[in-house]
């Protein structure tokens, strides 16, 4: 039988009659065969043969066995029959092309009625629902539009290395595999959901009929049939039709990268119009390789869409045997289906959406002898019939250089044969491929071929074709231009059809037509004028700036900002080119043509420099060649000339590129310029500062930024924060991961980053990625929560050791970006190409000093190094054996970069946690074969995915950044660079922050600790003093510590673990656990010292307490005993008063008589007296008395002696040290620090020692002074014994215990004077006179005992209520304070803010001197001075409110125990002694108040309601009296202002060893180096310059940048290797720091001429105060506080 002219996919129909392929289905509906040879069969006249056949092939018999197949399809899923989709027409029958059943019904049902037009009504509502059935299975919907975006975020989906997917996730599968540019995407193998059921009925089926071989084939038939599978291309078109604009050119981008035909007309699937999607083509670039009439290998890249070129068009008429597809692989690259075809993996029965499409692919020669065509040509693939498709058989045949036709045979009355005489006739070269004929290739007439196929070895076939294609091509001068194919009428340009993509067009071509005529090295000066020279000349004067050289450096640094402020002006004076004011327009706009727009401009941009470049590239590289020639000739002269035109050509490339990145570089200048002059553009339409919002807007959208301008080497730190500000802005805080990338140029770091993330960095045409870009890549929800990321941050930098940088760039420029970008990455991606060791040492030795340095700053990146070009990545043992050499190699590097740096560390493993097994990935040759028609190797693609995931791994342990602290972690690390020690200059700002907010919750923290405590001390105290507790133990303060410690650990816990900074804060956990465990067990060790005091002193001071009880208590009975004896003249006021008076006067008498007064004090003679003991008169004490204070002397070398060395060098010294005697500089600055430090450390012990005397409680006695001396005395003897230079004369000593006990005079003389007042017996008992007057005429008016003995009590408590409200009222204000006052309510650094603030409010030089000099004493006078304002100004609103809160408790308190005595002494009957014994323990905790203070006082009450009534009434009035002595009355310890003192002031009060800083750490003796934010100007210390009267105007943090030194005991020491001078030096931590100070400035000029009184040197010479200090005004310098605390 002969051979059927129609085929299924994959098979022949030879043989096979319709009957056979009629099948049944259950789920899935069969459909047509449409391969991508056969898409559409053959339509006939009805006066062809074939026709003749269809009437006389199908017999009645077989119209009965379709009929009865029909009727099982339809009982047995009858659902299906909307289902299904049909073939095109019953005509279509006759090719034995297989059609669904229900199609088949359809014809039957009809024949004899249907008319042509109803089977075509038919038809198409068939064929759109099978679309729809397409699109559903996909789920996809035509009217929503798929976007790049949601295929270019991260997904778990994407995640997963995936060889095969259920339905559903086909399209996922595809667009992830395209993205990596594995060209497998079109064989994803779908996975069966039924498959399980399918296999259990099969073995069901098996085990009945095991023997029946028609049911095992019929059961076969419908196993086959169920298997209805989406055909590949299905999915590759359904996609494309769903696409947005950018998204079908991202897909078609890709598919060209894999070496795929691409779409060039598509019909639409619902109205059939015909669609060029010449906007899909805009950004794919053909390189190739030509041989020039000179016979030179030229090479040329070109624009695919405007690129000449012939072109072969193939198409087929009816249904042929052989695929056409296949034949034109074997033509262009027989390795790879460029075309899909039948036979390749996944093709399957069905295809919907092919039918009428036109494919086109480029074959681009290598320049080699085996290229099979010697120019780029074009290859056309119309899919389906072209009888059905006359439109595109049109244009193409047309268009054409070649024509190549497919059909089964050459038939006279075909009806395709009309177009193809038409073609024959036509000059145009045409090539009949006849699949049913057998001869070879046959010239017909001039340029007609004829080529047989059937059965022919295709090889040959191919051969024969191609060479009748280049015959007929190396004749014909037809080519073919892609764009050109919009100029034909009735089909849709996608470009023309879609308003924003034309729109956006339209606005690029605008600013394009404003280069025509110019000079690519002209452009930019026009166009882009401040980021020319301006910009290169501002970077190196910054460069500069953070260097300064010379003597005046402050002068210097003035004159640097002075040039950097003129360019700023100059860039602000430059005009806005119309070029960017119309970018800036179209950007600013809130039009949806704004991406279109951008697009455009880049395409646009790159198809106008691409020529002009291309020659400057070949220019280049003809130089080079010769260069390396030289080189290697050794010729010296000649190779320096060529050098020099080498750069010359460089200079050329780096003016002549021009692309988006440039452009908005351009914007960032025109930022800069106006942030810096404060004013806008005037040529700008709106305010400036709106600007960096469009550039965020374009960084959300996908598009990349300049982080590092590469021509420039420098960062515009001003531009990039304001951006992310406006990110912040935007997105909110998001949490980033940052992922670095750095290779060697060339390395192909950027096509992994794009196969990897779809990116494609802002990199004008050709050229290499220059400076470093950040882009955005967003993670789908599922992803952030897994993650714990919101985006990656992907920057991408310029290679390393770029050769366009050869001979400007220099190794410290790759250390510099190597530094940058790896600073910055959580993740770092290290790019090696290639398996060279020696290549790679250089970027791994740059590498490695990277990591090395952010080992030494504390940061902690990880690295993955991916090895690109391996030959065999598939080897293991080739593999461990390279990661063997990688990580020997790596050490090597390792101890090489510990040299520079100066670390000891010997492997790489000590720099950085890495793996060697895990963190090492090989990846396969990019292409599968030779360039440029291989396609990528699908290992290559597999090794992406295995970093992807590798990434991921890394991710999920990484905390990645929020944005707000990207930004700062930038500037911290450019700032860095531009000094020149990299580690010495940094500064972690992101750490700074976080570790000043755990100073303040610590500060929280240890409050809340010490309030707990304070009210516990308290409690106690009140006991012991009633003695109701005779022993404390430190376990009892622990329990009742308990429930704050729990607090506050709890409140740590979640500061630690939910903050938002809990991945920097980490790193201290441990360390202030055990900082608050410290603060815990000293505060409990500090109480129940303070109680233990107290007890003993309880028992020594019982006397006094038991001498006061008995006159009170004796004055009480003797009063009574008058009272009897004048009863009867109760009424005779007068004389009660009269008699009163005189009892009194001769009991205070007695009193005198008895006991002597309390004497006053006077301190300083006890010193006086006791110093003169010490010395027998020898020193005149009396002279140094008034005018000593040693806190404030600035040098120590008049208090002591050098001592004298030995032999004959000794004697030399000894000279020498006498002269230094005499002129008073005998110390260096660190001996002199060490006499300060001496001299604050007894100044604060001595303070305590005074604290703990009690003298308020216990009186004064000169034995303390003694005991001050001895202490002294101790510590000056050990500091002079660890001296080994110099001794102390005994005028040190003198001044030192007289300035010590002149500061305390005043604090004891009051608390002796509170001694006094409460228990010299003349002066209490006449404070009780009144009170023992009123209980006397009681007592003389008959009042009951009950009313006396109340009254008593009252009196007796009026004394512990006033201290206990007091002491309550002071921890409450306390409190509020922490809390409301500014100066008082944050931390040690805030605190200081306002010092400085009031200091200059006050302009009061003295203090200024008393801040820098004793700067713990000036907080807490400050400190002091603020409580006082605060009760003073808050009295009336605040304290006397709270005072009388806390009388209304304790009032409540008291009338609470009396009562509850009341009811004891009631159920015990008892007497008033149980009650007072009640009463008393109930409050013991609450008042100083026992039943000692009664003793001797005879009662005898019987009616304790009475008792209850009396007290309340009194506590009333006692209570309702004045309260103004708060806090005077109240016991120093216990004020508010030493209880903020005590808080505020345990912390570190090291000076800064040049400016005198107080290093800002709120912890006493804290781990680490001490630091301070902002340092001052050393000429508030008194630093001058060596042998001149110059004060130093310059500031620590500049001096440690320059090349100026300093002096240490003799010996020199250069500023910026300060740490080397050992001592206090080496503990402090100077980052250089540039930022303006205006505050110090200003305290310079205003105290100017006290500064130069005071050291006795001038602001003059080297010491110059800049004019620009002058201009800071006082308002200008309190401002700028606020920005440095």
């Amino acid at each position: 039988m002969a051979a059927s002219p129609n085929a299924t996919a994959g098979e022949d129909m030879q043989g096979k009659s319709l009957e056979t392929e009629v099948r049944l289905h259950t789920d899935k509906p069969p459909q047509p065969d449409e391969s991508s040879e056969i898409e559409e069969p053959l339509q006939t006249d009805k006066s062809t043969k074939m026709e003749e056949s269809l009437q006389t092939d199908i017999s009645q018999s077989e119209k009965t066995t379709i009929e009865k197949k029909k009727s099982l399809q339809i009982s047995d899923s009858p659902e299906n029959t909307e289902k299904c989709v049909t073939g095109n027409s019953l005509r279509e029958q006759s090719t034995g092309d297989v059609e669904s059943n229900d199609s088949i019904q359809r014809e039957n049902n009809s024949i004899g009625t249907a008319t042509p037009a109803d089977q075509d009504i038919q038809q198409e509502r068939t064929e759109s629902e099978k679309i729809e059935h397409l699109f559903r299975r996909l789920n996809l919907h035509r009217n929503i539009k798929l976007r790049a975006g949601y295929i270019l975020q991260i997904t778990g989906h994407s995640l997963q290395s995936r060889e095969s997917c259920v339905e559903e996730e086909l399209v996922l599968s595809f667009q992830q595999k395209l993205l990596m540019m594995n060209y497998r995407a079109r064989y994803i193998i779908v996975n069966k959901v039924n498959e399980q059921d399918q296999t259990k009925q099969r073995d069901t089926d098996s085990s009945e009929d095991s023997g029946d071989i028609f049911k095992a084939i019929s059961l076969s038939n419908k196993e086959t049939s169920q298997s209805d599978r989406i055909h590949p291309m299905d999915v590759q078109m359904a996609v494309f039709h769903c696409a947005d604009g950018f998204l079908k050119q991202l897909m078609v981008t890709k598919l060209s990268q894999c070496q795929y035909a691409l779409p060039l007309l598509v019909p639409d699937p619902f109205t059939r119009q015909i669609e060029f999607p010449l906007w899909t083509f805009r950004q794919i670039n053909k390189s190739w390789k030509m041989t020039n009439t000179n016979n030179e290998i030229i090479s040329q890249t070109h624009p695919i869409y405007k690129a000449q070129t012939p072109i072969v068009f193939f198409f087929r008429f009816g249904s042929v045997s052989s695929s056409k597809s296949q034949l034109m692989n074997n033509l262009i690259n027989e390795k790879h289906n460029t075309f899909f075809h039948r036979n390749c993996p996944g093709s399957s029965r069905t295809r919907v959406l092919m039918d009428g499409v036109v494919e086109i692919a480029w074959f681009c020669p290598s320049g080699k002898n085996t290229d099979k065509f010697t120019e780029c040509v074009a290859f056309c693939n119309l899919h389906g019939d072209a009888g059905d498709h006359e439109k595109q058989l049109q244009i193409l045949t047309e268009m054409a250089s070649v024509n190549v036709v497919l059909l089964p045979r050459l038939e006279k009355n075909d009806k395709s044969m009309i177009k193809l005489q038409q073609l024959f006739k036509d000059s145009k070269p045409l090539i009949f491929l006849i699949t049913e004929d057998e001869s070879a290739v046959i010239e017909m007439t001039k340029w007609k071929f004829k080529i047989g196929l059937k059965d022919r070895n295709q090889s040959d076939v191919s051969e024969e074709l191609r060479g009748a294609i280049n015959d007929c091509l190396s004749e014909s001068s037809s080519t073919f231009r892609l764009k050109d194919v919009s100029k034909h009428s009735d089909i849709r340009v996608d470009e023309e059809d879609d308003e924003d993509c034309r729109r956006g067009r339209e606005a690029a071509q605008q600013m394009m037509s404003l280069m025509e005529k110019k000079h690519l090295t002209e452009i930019k000066e026009s166009f882009l004028p401040c980021q020319g020279k301006l910009w290169h000349q501002w970077s190196q004067k910054n460069k500069e700036l953070h260097r300064p050289g010379g003597e005046k450096i402050e002068m210097e640094i003035r004159r640097k900002q002075t040039e950097m402020k003129k360019i700023r002006e100059q860039q602000h004076d430059s005009d806005i080119s119309e070029f960017i004011e119309i970018f800036i327009k179209e950007i600013n706009s809130n039009d949806n043509h704004k991406m279109f727009f951008l697009k455009w401009l880049g395409i646009l941009l790159d198809e106008y420099i691409s020529a002009d470049l291309s020659g400057l590239h070949h220019k280049y590289n003809e130089k080079w060649s010769t260069v390396l020639k030289l080189k290697e000739r050794h010729e010296p002269d000649k190779l320096t000339a060529k050098q020099a035109e080498l750069e010359r050509i460089s200079e050329e490339l780096q003016d002549a590129a021009f692309g988006l990145e440039h452009i908005m570089r351009e914007i960032g200048q025109i930022y800069e310029s106006c942030s810096s002059v404060k004013k806008n553009k005037k040529d700008l339409p709106f305010d400036f500062s709106s600007l960096p919002s469009l550039a965020a807007k374009m960084m959300i959208s996908g598009f990349p930024l300049e982080l590092m301008d590469g021509d420039a080497a420098h960062v515009p730190l001003v531009w990039i924060s304001a951006v992310l500000d406006q990110l912040i802005q935007k997105l909110g805080d998001q949490r980033v991961f940052v992922l670095s990338v750095l290779g060697l140029q060339s390395s192909g770091k950027s096509t992994m980053l794009n196969a990897m993330f779809g990116l494609q960095f802002a990199v004008s045409a050709g050229r290499c990625t220059r400076g470093a870009f950040m882009q955005l890549v967003r993670l789908s929800d599922e992803m952030k929560t897994q993650m714990n990321f919101d985006y990656i941050l992907v920057v991408d930098t310029e290679g390393l050791r770029a050769l366009e940088l050869d001979g400007r760039s220099t190794r410290h420029h790759d250390n510099e970006l190597a530094t940058f970008v790896v600073g910055l990455g959580n993740l770092t991606v290290v790019n090696i190409f290639g398996e060279n060791l020696s290549e790679m040492q250089d970027i791994l030795q740059i590498v490695v000093q990277a990591f090395m340095r952010m080992k030494k700053v504390k940061l902690n990146p990880r690295c993955v190094f991916v090895h690109q070009n391996v030959s065999d990545v598939t080897a293991g043992e080739k593999n461990m054996e390279g990661r063997r050499r990688l990580q020997d190699t790596l050490d090597e590097m390792t101890k090489l970069a510990a040299k520079e740096e100066v670390c000891n560390v010997e492997r790489f493993s000590d720099v950085i946690e890495f793996d060697v097994q895990n963190d090492v990935k090989y990846f396969a040759q990019l292409w599968e074969g030779n360039p440029p028609m291989a396609p990528p190797n699908p290992n290559y693609c597999e090794n992406i995915q295995e970093l992807k995931e590798t990434i991921k791994t890394h991710a999920s342990k990484s905390h990645g950044m929020m944005l707000k602290d990207l930004k700062d972690r930038i500037e911290d690390l450019w700032e860095a660079l531009l000094n020149e020690g990299f580690v010495f200059s940094f500064r972690n700002s992101l750490e700074i922050s976080a570790y000043r907010k755990l100073e303040t919750e610590y500060s929280k923290w240890s409050w809340s600790l010490r309030s707990a405590m304070m009210e516990t001390e308290n409690k106690l105290h009140n006991k012991i003093e009633n003695e109701a507790i005779q022993e404390i133990e430190e376990t009892d303060l622990q329990r009742e510590l308990e429930k704050t410690s729990e607090e506050v650990e709890k409140s740590m816990s979640e500061f630690f673990e939910k903050g938002k900074d809990k991945y920097i804060l980490i790193q201290w956990k441990t360390s202030f656990d055990i900082k608050i465990k410290d603060v815990q067990e000293n505060i409990v060790r500090e109480t129940k010292r303070k109680l233990k005091d107290i007890l003993q002193q309880r028992d020594l001071k019982k006397k006094i307490d038991a001498q006061r009880t008995y006159h009170e208590n004796t004055l009480y009975e003797k009063s009574k005993e008058l009272a009897l004896k004048l009863e009867d003249k109760a009424n005779d006021e007068e004389t009660l008063k009269k008699e009163f008076d005189l009892f009194w006067e001769q009991y205070v008498k007695k009193i005198i008589t008895d006991t002597p007064a309390i004497k006053d004090i006077d301190i300083m003679r006890d010193v006086k007296h006791f110093l003169s003991d010490s010395y027998e008169g020898r020193l005149p004490v009396d002279n140094r008395m008034e005018s000593t204070d040693i806190f404030s002397g600035e040098n120590y070398s008049y208090y002591v002696q050098l001592k004298k060395s030995s032999g004959i060098k000794g004697a030399f010294t000894n000279v020498c040290r006498s002269f230094k005697e005499k002129f008073g500089c005998a110390l260096s600055n660190e001996d002199e620090a060490k006499i300060r430090s001496l001299v604050t450390d007894v100044d604060q012990q001595t303070d305590k020692m005074i604290q703990s005397f009690n003298i308020s409680k216990m009186g004064y006695n000169n034995s303390y002074i003694q005991k001050l001396i001895d202490y002294i005395k101790r510590r000056v003897t050990d500091h002079e014994v660890e001296s080994v230079k110099y001794v102390f004369k005994n005028e040190f000593f003198i001044d030192l215990v007289l300035s010590i006990c002149n500061k305390a005079n005043k604090m004891i003389t009051d608390q002796h004077k509170m001694f006094r007042d409460a228990n010299d017996p003349v002066i209490y008992v006449e404070k009780k006179r009144a009170e023992y007057y009123s209980i006397f005429q009681k007592h003389c008016q008959g009042a009951t005992s009950a009313v006396i003995f109340g009254e008593i009590i009252c009196q007796k408590l009026k004394e512990p209520i006033e201290q206990s409200v007091y002491k309550k009222t002071a921890r409450d204000l306390t409190d509020e304070m922490r809390s409301n006052c500014e100066s008082l309510n944050g931390n040690r650094s805030n605190l200081e803010k306002h010092i400085l603030k009031t200091l200059a409010e006050e302009e009061d030089f003295k203090k200024y001197m008393e801040y820098i000099k004793t700067p713990r004493d000036h907080f807490k006078s400050f400190i002091r001075d603020e409580v006082s304002r605060y009760i003073t100004d808050k009295f009336r609103v605040s304290v006397l409110p709270k005072m009388k809160e806390n009388i209304k408790l304790l009032q409540q308190k008291i009338m609470k125990a009396a009562h509850e005595s009341s009811e004891h002494v009631q159920e015990n009957r008892g007497d008033v002694g149980l009650w007072l014994k009640s009463f008393t323990q109930r409050l013991s905790d609450v008042l100083i108040f026992s039943e000692k203070d009664l003793s001797g006082v005879k009662h005898d009450v019987k009616d304790f309601n009475l008792l209850e009534d009396v007290i309340r009434k009194q506590l009333q009035a006692i209570m309702s009296e004045n309260t103004e002595t708060f806090p005077v009355n109240l016991d120093y310890k216990f004020r508010p202002e030493e209880i903020l003192i005590d808080h505020f002031c345990q912390c570190c009060w090291v000076q800064c060893p040049f400016c005198r800083a107080v290093c800002t750490n709120t912890i006493e003796n804290h781990d680490g180096d001490h630091s301070v934010p902002f340092h001052r100007v050393d000429a508030l210390k008194g630093l001058y310059y060596y042998q001149t009267e110059d004060l130093c105007v310059d500031f620590c943090s500049t001096l440690v940048t320059s090349e100026k030194r300093f002096r240490v005991s003799g010996e020199w020491f250069p500023c910026k290797d300060y740490r080397t001078a050992g001592g206090v030096y080496e503990k402090w931590s100077i980052t250089p720091d540039l930022s303006e100070l205006p505050y110090w400035k200003w305290v310079v000029c205003r105290f100017q001429k006290n500064l130069e009184k005071f050291y006795g040197k001038k602001f003059q010479g080297h010491g110059e105060i800049p004019d620009e200090w002058k201009k800071h005004t006082k308002q200008h310098a309190v401002l700028s506080l606020d920005k440095c605390f």
